[in-house]
């Protein structure tokens, strides 16, 4: 079994170095992948600078002609995911590894994402304790603080980048022994004010002989669930939390990107989608609230999140834009309206109610949807037991067609 490095072996070779003498005694073959472009490597790579600057799609001399440290790392880290992807489907790659300050973290970390969930990978980061979603993103990636810069060896660097190999060697020499399931598995968006809805489909689907993964529609979550989808873990979609494109359109802390609600349709995988959360724009503490929501409804939900009422002129975009998403999906697509109420406090009496927000979405989405996507319409609220069996007989229709269960 082999732990990949990946590194600056031109500004960190010795402490690189260190790390896979660490692994190595423990009798962990190690492959070095270069991705300094400015120096000659202090130590010998397996894989050189130029062959992962040429995997990035340019020669290493250009980088170093044109002096462009941006560009040097944006093509390195598409290079070094390039190159691991390969070490990964020819059998050579166990875990990775990565050393370094913002410069590595970002060409590492990228090469990190492009590996499936599952494989260990860990970074000992000079930036680790601050923002890292931008390194992280939808992965499982751990990332370790390096306390000091890592620049030479000394008592804290050789404890920080021993403890960091050994647990690479722990994770790779230990198998976790998971259980694999053959059960068809059910990826389900959840949030706080969908909870009694996903719970209650989780234990019917489960009943069913699915397995479920929950993901929270935090912005990550809806990025891990589209990842796996693609990545053929997910069979089947209980898409019923897409929130994470009110934070998309209207410029909150959680949304998922662009991509959101394109997997499922790309890859032909059944799928169940509602607009549960579509009354609500997420934000941090309230006075980190742009100044231009000043007039909007809001809600503390607690001290560090605070929710903002989406409006009728937003809801209708938001019908737009998901019936769209809805309409290029190759397989198997129902959209339920849940007429009273898309989440716990859009019900009557609640913080959010709004029938005319709701109705605009609702009229959005019957105007926008082609004739494939089956639109279903109930006069409950989305956590309603009715709509929740509605749900999951639907997608258990689907998936029973499609011969997944």
């Amino acid at each position: 079994m082999t732990v990949v490095i990946v590194g600056t072996l031109d500004t960190k070779g010795e402490e690189i170095g260190f790390a896979r003498d660490v692994i190595e005694a423990k009798g962990i073959d190690v492959h070095l992948v270069d991705v300094g472009v400015m120096g000659d490597p202090e130590i010998e790579p397996d894989t050189a600078a130029a062959e992962v600057a040429e995997a990035g799609g340019t020669s290493l001399e250009s980088l170093r002609e044109g002096g462009d440290r941006g560009e040097a790392m944006e093509v390195m880290g598409d290079g070094a995911a390039a190159v691991v992807t390969r070490l990964h489907d020819d059998g050579e790659l166990k875990g990775i590894l990565g050393l370094g300050g913002s410069g590595n973290t970002s060409i590492a970390t990228s090469a990190m994402r492009a590996l499936p969930v599952g494989v260990p990978k860990l970074m000992v980061s000079t930036v680790a304790s601050g923002d890292i979603e931008p390194y992280v993103g939808a992965t499982d990636i751990a990332m370790m603080y390096s306390v000091a810069d890592i620049e030479g060896l000394n008592q804290l660097s050789r404890t920080v980048i021993s403890n960091a190999a050994l647990a690479m060697v722990g994770m790779v020499a230990n198998d976790p022994d998971v259980e694999v399931s053959d059960k068809p598995t059910i990826g389900m968006t959840m949030f706080g004010v969908t909870t009694p809805c996903v719970q209650t489909a989780r234990e019917l689907l489960e009943e069913k002989g699915y397995e479920t993964i929950v993901f929270h529609a935090t912005g990550t979550g809806g990025k891990a669930m589209e990842n796996l989808i693609r990545e053929g873990v997910i069979d089947g979609v209980f898409d019923v939390t897409t929130t994470e494109w009110a934070d998309e359109l209207v410029g909150g802390n959680l949304n998922a990107g662009p991509e959101r609600l394109e997997a499922a349709g790309d890859m032909g995988v059944p799928q169940v989608v509602s607009t549960g959360a579509l009354d609500m724009v997420n934000f941090g503490p309230r006075d980190s609230v742009p100044e231009k929501f000043d007039d909007r409804h809001f809600h503390i939900h607690n001290p560090q999140v605070t929710l903002m009422r989406t409006t009728p002129e937003e809801n209708a975009e938001l019908g737009e834009i998901i019936a769209g998403k809805l309409n290029d999906a190759t397989g198997p697509t129902a959209m339920f309206l849940p007429l009273g109420g898309v989440s716990m406090l859009d019900v009557e009496g609640e913080d959010f109610y709004n029938p005319e927000a709701d109705a605009a979405l609702f009229d959005a989405l019957r105007e926008h949807l082609d004739d494939d996507v089956e639109l279903v319409e109930m006069d409950t609220d989305i956590n309603d037991d009715e709509f929740v069996h509605a749900l999951v007989d639907k997608l258990d229709a689907y998936m029973r067609n499609a011969g997944q269960n």
